[in-house]
C-alpha cells in the first residue's frame, strides 16, 4: 500500500501550535476592559481557565486534514472536559477555518494568500460541518443564545455551515467572518495590530481589541444586554480608545491604562463582557503570530510582564 505524504505546510505545525498558545496567553495577559485577564478575573471565570482551555483544545483545533466542523466540536469537547464551562467557542469557530486554510497555502505565506485560502475553505464547507458546529454550539450553550428564526442551532441544519452563518451574519460578528471571508480579521484587525510596534505585543493586542469594540456593537453584549447597551459600550470604546492612544503617546502605557482599568471595573460590575471583540482579537493575533513565524521561524513571543494589580496566576 502506498501512503501519500501530507503536503508541506507553509508554516511548520509546531509553529502554528506555538502561535495559538502564545496568542491565547497574550489575550489574558493583556488587561482589556470587561474581559477576564491575569490582572482581573470576572464573569465567574479566571485567566487560568482560558490558558487551560487553549492547551486542551489546541491539538484538535489544529489537527491537519480535519474538517472545520470536526475541529470545532472536538476542541470544544476537550475544553468542556478540562474546565467545565464555555471559555472559547468564538475562538474555536474563528481559528478552525484559518488553521485549515494554512494547509492550502504555498510558501511564502502572506496575508493575501492566507485570506484567499480561507475563502476556498469557506466555499468547501458542507452540511456535515454545519451539523458538527451546531453540536459544538449547543454543547457550549453560549450566553444569551436564543432560537433564530432560520436554521436554529437546536435543530438539525438543512444548509451548509457557510450558508447557516450567512443567515446570522447581520446579528453576529463571528458569523459575519464566515459570510465575508474573514474581512474584519485580515483588514480591520491586522491593520490595528500593525499600527503598534512589533516589540510591544500587549499594546498591539489592546489596540486591536479597542478597535473592534469601537467599530460595531459587540455580539455577546447584544445577546445578553440588548442593542442599546451594546451601542453605548461601542460609543464609550471609541472615546476610551482615542484617549488611550493620546495618553500612550504623551505619558506612556502605565498612565494610559488607568482609565481603562476603571472602565474595566465598571463593565464587570454591570456583568458586561465584550466577549466577541475578544474573540476577534484572538483570531487576529493568531494570524499575526503565524505570519511572524513564516517570516522569522517563530511566532510573536508572549512577553511576560508584571500585572499592574492583582495576583491571578495563569499556571
Amino acid at each position: 500500500m502506498v501512503v501519500m505524504a501530507e503536503p508541506p505546510c507553509c508554516v511548520a505545525p509546531e509553529h502554528v501550535h506555538a502561535a495559538f498558545l502564545a496568542t491565547c496567553r497574550l489575550d489574558v495577559e493583556t488587561p482589556k476592559p470587561g474581559n477576564v485577564s491575569v490582572q482581573s478575573a470576572g464573569h465567574g471565570m479566571r485567566a487560568a481557565q482560558f490558558i487551560t482551555s487553549a492547551e486542551a483544545a489546541a491539538d484538535a483545533l489544529l489537527a491537519r486534514g480535519a474538517p472545520v466542523g470536526q475541529r470545532v466540536l472536538d476542541a470544544l469537547t476537550r475544553t468542556r472536559d478540562a474546565v467545565g464551562c464555555n471559555t472559547n467557542l468564538g475562538i474555536l469557530l474563528l481559528v478552525a477555518p484559518l488553521a485549515a486554510a494554512l494547509e492550502d497555502v504555498a510558501s511564502p505565506l502572506s496575508a493575501d494568500a492566507w485570506r484567499a485560502a480561507t475563502g476556498r475553505v469557506l466555499a468547501r464547507l458542507d452540511i456535515d460541518d454545519a451539523r458538527l458546529a451546531y453540536r459544538a454550539i449547543a454543547l457550549a450553550n453560549p450566553g444569551g443564545l436564543g432560537d433564530a428564526p432560520e436554521q436554529p442551532v437546536h435543530s438539525p441544519p438543512t444548509v451548509n455551515l457557510r450558508d447557516a452563518m450567512r443567515l446570522a451574519a447581520g446579528r453576529d460578528s463571528i458569523a459575519r467572518q464566515y459570510a465575508e471571508g474573514f474581512r474584519d480579521i485580515f483588514e480591520t484587525g491586522l491593520t490595528a495590530f500593525r499600527e503598534m510596534p512589533a516589540d510591544q505585543p500587549h499594546i498591539a493586542t489592546l489596540n486591536v481589541f479597542l478597535t473592534f469594540l469601537g467599530t460595531r456593537p459587540d455580539s455577546l453584549i447584544v445577546r445578553k444586554q440588548g442593542m442599546a447597551v451594546a451601542q453605548s459600550v461601542t460609543l464609550a470604546a471609541r472615546e476610551q480608545h482615542a484617549q488611550w492612544r493620546h495618553a500612550l503617546a504623551q505619558k506612556g502605557p502605565a498612565t494610559a491604562a488607568r482609565p481603562l482599568d476603571a472602565w474595566d471595573a465598571e463593565l464587570k460590575a454591570s456583568a458586561i463582557n465584550p466577549g466577541t471583540s475578544a474573540d476577534l482579537t484572538v483570531a487576529t493575533l493568531f494570524v499575526a503570530g503565524c505570519l511572524a513565524a513564516a517570516r522569522c521561524g517563530a511566532p510573536i513571543p508572549p512577553q511576560r510582564r508584571e500585572p499592574r494589580t492583582g495576583t491571578d496566576p495563569v499556571s
